[in-house]
């Protein structure tokens, strides 16, 4: 929503593992928030320590989703049925190539529809985020394997 936890997080796991494959050519990731509240400001500084717990490095800095990220980017993925439905709102009229979807649709390892915000619970939502986000980053990018190879 506002781009300062689940967002970069999930942009940090998804670079993160990219880079490690030798990807970072080819695939080009990203994050924004459905609101403009952080613009300008950094991750969260929990997020950031419990993604360098793990040798994630997070960083940036928050901004609001642009119409043209509709028109540059393949697909958008959204933390939360919330932010599913405000992207949705958000798209330009007319066609665009990003298809729109629940993150949790790559998650595999765990029963879950959402990735839960941490922002006002303990550490362990941090942990439990990132846990979220390294398994279906994984699945995410054999997706993007797939359909590169189609």
């Amino acid at each position: 929503m506002g781009n300062i936890c689940r967002s970069p997080a999930a942009e940090a796991v998804m670079r993160h593992l990219v880079e490690s494959e030798g990807l970072a050519k080819r695939i080009e990731c990203d994050s924004a928030g459905t609101i403009s509240f952080h613009t300008g400001s950094p991750p969260d500084p929990r997020m950031h320590e419990a993604a360098a717990k793990r040798g994630i490095r997070t960083g940036g800095q928050a901004r609001q989703i642009r119409a043209d990220d509709y028109r540059s980017f393949d697909m958008i993925l959204t933390m939360d049925d919330e932010n599913l439905i405000n992207v949705r709102k958000m798209a330009p009229a007319g066609d665009h190539p990003a298809e729109v979807r629940p993150f949790c649709d790559f998650v595999t390892e765990a029963v879950a529809t959402e990735v839960p915000d941490p922002y006002y619970g303990g550490l362990q939502g941090f942990e439990t985020v990132l846990d979220l986000l390294e398994d279906g980053s994984a699945s995410l990018l054999e997706h993007v394997r797939s359909q590169a190879s189609d």
